[in-house]
């Protein structure tokens, strides 16, 4: 069995059919049947603050937003990892193990910091935001996860 993250968008693409899998996933065994979760989109916004960083999650779609909100609740206190990607590809991936993240709710999304009291360690943090943001603003789309659950994708 796989997990599948698949966007709104990708629903009426060929060969994505959720329940058949993708075409590369058929073989002589036949079709298989994935875990498919629809990723809330959004706008992530990411930025240095005093002993760490936030990443900041906003959705303009009121179900997207309160699957969100479900999802980083249940899953706060969890490790929190953001990859960005381009084109399907990893470019990179920032798993925030050196500091505390804490997830609290906006109106319009969430609000992650991840803070830590050790020097080394948030400047490790900020460097991680360097990065994210570096790659959003040359047009990744960043994934926040928590537990390795994707929690929300979107770009700057």
């Amino acid at each position: 069995m796989t997990n599948v993250m698949m966007e709104r968008g990708m629903m009426g693409m060929p060969g994505m059919n959720p329940m058949m899998g993708s075409a590369s996933m058929t073989g002589a065994t036949g079709a298989m049947t994935p875990n498919v979760m629809m990723v809330p989109r959004g706008t992530i916004k990411v930025e240095k603050m005093t002993g760490g960083m936030k990443i900041t999650c906003i959705c303009s779609d009121a179900a997207a937003c309160a699957m969100m909100q479900n999802l980083c609740q249940m899953l706060a206190g969890s490790m929190c990892t953001a990859c960005c990607m381009m084109n399907g590809m990893m470019v990179c991936s920032c798993s925030l193990t050196m500091g505390i993240c804490a997830c609290e709710m906006t109106k319009d999304g969430c609000m992650v910091t991840c803070t830590s009291g050790d020097q080394k360690c948030c400047e490790m943090i900020q460097s991680c935001c360097d990065c994210i943001a570096a790659c959003m603003k040359s047009g990744c789309t960043c994934c926040l996860m928590m537990n390795n659950t994707p929690v929300c994708c979107g770009t700057c």
